[in-house]
């Protein structure tokens, strides 16, 4: 049974995997991390991102989607850098917002954001070396195939940690100068 107490424990743990978040050249300021630990019926998520874009209204949204994508590579062209990412990791052929790769949003706070969910969509098995997007605007969790969330303005590869890769945890660096 899932719990506060096994939660924590395990969020204490070396990540079974990470992926290190950074912004495309247009939001060089956004940096972040997402951790996956593999747990018995799913997997713990937890992400911490920084620099996210602040809107300039008296009510700003400043929600972003996020998202795990298909592709291996943050890479793309000038109009979009992270075009190598792909759509939504969708191993199901599921419509939107039922793909494996669709998360919660991130809520921006003064430029940061943190997030932490419990899902059975995938296991760390499965996502490691796809892609994980920050989107610019919202998840509408409605229109196909992706919810309308605009450009990607962030991505990193999820990779697997370990005891040997593994150096003191902080959150947002960019191994192995943390």
């Amino acid at each position: 049974m899932l719990d506060l107490n096994t939660i924590q424990n395990t969020a204490r743990r070396i990540p079974d995997a990470q992926a290190v978040i950074k912004g495309s050249s247009a939001y060089p300021q956004l940096r972040g991390t997402m951790r996956l630990h593999q747990m018995e019926g799913g997997v713990l998520v937890t992400a911490l991102v920084h620099g996210l874009p602040q809107g300039e209204d008296s009510c700003p949204v400043n929600i972003f989607g996020f998202h795990i994508h298909e592709g291996k590579a943050c890479t793309g062209t000038d109009q979009e850098p992270f075009a190598n990412a792909d759509g939504h990791f969708n191993p199901g052929n599921c419509p939107h917002p039922a793909h494996a790769g669709d998360m919660p949003p991130l809520f921006g706070n003064r430029g940061s954001a943190y997030l932490s969910f419990f899902t059975d969509r995938f296991t760390v098995s499965q996502v490691i070396g796809h892609t994980v997007i920050v989107h610019l605007h919202r998840d509408d969790f409605t229109t196909q195939p992706s919810g309308d969330s605009g450009p990607m303005i962030a991505c990193g590869i999820i990779e697997r940690t370990g005891w040997q890769q593994w150096q003191q945890p902080r959150w947002g660096c960019v191994m192995p100068n943390c």
